[in-house]
């Protein structure tokens, strides 16, 4: 059974820092790139960060690049999300997905809500 399960959102004021998880089971990690997308209410779901499936290659949207940075840890099962500079705008609730033949898997989301 897949699962992917986000965790580390919070409350944080604007220009702080956040590091999200995704830990996942149910399927052999080190084999597939894993995404990071967001979702804010009234806003169509966004996809924040990409990574291969050793780590070697990582893509992230425009409105985080520099900001974001996504990393995984194969023994551990687990990608991760650095966030720094946060900005109210990326308040959203955010989600890890991966496919797997053609299936799209989605944890249940941590949110993150960037507030003075």
């Amino acid at each position: 059974q897949v699962q992917l399960v986000e965790s580390g959102g919070g409350l944080v004021q604007p220009g702080g820092s956040l590091r999200l998880s995704c830990a996942a089971s149910g399927f052999t990690f080190s084999i597939y790139g894993i995404r990071w997308y967001r979702q804010a209410p009234g806003k169509e779901r966004e996809l924040v960060a990409v990574i291969s499936n050793l780590g070697g290659s990582t893509n992230y949207a425009d409105s985080v690049k520099g900001r974001f940075t996504i990393s995984r840890d194969n023994a551990k099962n687990t990608v991760y999300l650095q966030m720094n500079s946060l900005k109210p705008e990326d308040t959203a609730v955010y989600y890890c997905n991966v496919e797997l033949r053609k299936v799209n898997y989605w944890g249940q989301g941590t949110q993150v809500t960037v507030s003075s």
